[in-house]
């Protein structure tokens, strides 16, 4: 008797998109700094941090956060950072 697996993708893209990556800014001067903490444990850790070294480069930084790792950011989520900031930073950890 054969057996036959079956793998399953669970991203359900038959091609990835393809975006060219946007040019980065010369200076932080003037721009507000969005922080994204996706909710895995010790994020806010390293976000932490890096709002302190931003904040004393006088940048403007803003915090967010996603409901839960597990789901892409809400909408209203992702169309209110890209309202308020001009970069985003995406915390990760573990």
């Amino acid at each position: 008797m054969t057996q036959t697996n079956v793998m399953l993708d669970p991203t359900g893209e038959l091609s990835p998109a393809i975006r060219a990556r946007l040019a980065r800014p010369d200076s932080l001067a003037g721009k507000t700094v969005g922080l994204l903490d996706i909710s895995k444990p010790r994020g806010d850790v390293f976000l932490d941090r890096l709002e302190e070294r931003l904040t004393a480069m006088e940048v403007t930084v803003k915090r967010y956060r996603k409901p839960t790792f597990t789901r892409v950011a809400p909408t209203e989520l992702k169309q209110q950072i890209a309202g308020e900031v001009d970069l985003v930073v995406e915390g990760l950890a573990d």
